[in-house]
């Protein structure tokens, strides 16, 4: 994989929450860090950084283009803001966050700019979020699929999504999960309680060690040091074939994350 497997998401914070449960989070062990532009973040994900006691080298952070900038003369410079914010030369991987079809959207093109943003040395690696098998197919064909690192997609037991998730894989393409605990929803299920039982772990472990075990990399987020800390724990975790299986059962096609007109048309 090019992605690392666990990441810190701060979808949602900001502020000086945002600043604490990063350097948390870079504190008991995280090495990867998820933002975007949209999360109005950037500047404290930046300070964040530059407070702990991690080096820039050693860290994987990722950003996200967001639609406003979806045009050859924005992407780079808005790229370029989110660098000066984060306080670094280059981030390690930058995203299309939605692809917007409703706003006209040329993905080709998009592809293009990102490619060379990541040619100029600014982004390591590229890649996109939340696009279907049609619009990942459109970005194959216009830079190859070796230059995309990355599908990152809302992935949970409850939205297994895996006709993307396959296609992906078949295609070399990382996939990332995000809302992988779905808000908290899953957290109660009786089946993933009852794994979590048997190994005398937590339901959020168990639910990012399916995710982990079906090869996807996972960015939960957390503002307590102990859910941080036990998250991370889920990597140690290992399931079982049959309890892999019993998770396959409770997929509901429960999207928590479908923006109007930024969202494509979903593979069932």
């Amino acid at each position: 994989m090019i992605i690392p497997q666990f990441g810190v998401g701060t979808f949602r914070l900001t502020g000086d929450t945002v600043i604490q449960s990063v350097k948390t989070a870079l504190e008991v062990g995280y090495r990867a860090v998820d933002t975007a532009q949209i999360y109005g973040n950037e500047s404290e994900v930046g300070q964040a950084i530059a407070e702990s006691q991690v080096s820039r080298s050693d860290l994987f952070l990722t950003t996200k283009i967001w639609t406003e900038h979806y045009a050859a003369d924005r992407l780079i410079p808005s790229l370029k803001e989110s660098l000066t914010k984060l306080r670094t030369d280059a981030v390690n991987l930058t995203l299309i966050h939605w692809p917007a079809p409703k706003l006209g959207t040329n993905i080709p093109e998009l592809m293009q700019i990102l490619l060379e943003a990541k040619q100029q040395g600014l982004t390591e690696h590229i890649g996109i979020s939340n696009f279907n098998i049609e619009l990942t197919q459109q970005a194959i064909d216009s830079i190859g699929a070796e230059h995309i690192a990355t599908n990152q997609i809302e992935l949970s037991p409850y939205l297994q999504n895996q006709t993307l998730a396959n296609h992906l894989q078949t295609k070399n393409i990382d996939v990332t999960s995000y809302m992988t605990l779905a808000y908290g929803k899953v957290l109660n299920d009786p089946i993933l309680t009852e794994i979590a039982q048997a190994h005398d772990v937590s339901t959020a472990q168990v639910a990012l060690a399916w995710a982990l075990h079906k090869g996807y990399a996972v960015i939960p987020s957390s503002t307590k040091r102990e859910h941080l800390i036990s998250n991370l724990k889920a990597q140690e975790l290992q399931l079982s074939a049959e309890e892999m299986q019993a998770i396959a059962t409770l997929d509901r096609h429960q999207r928590e994350v479908d923006p109007e007109g930024l969202a494509p048309a979903w593979d069932i």
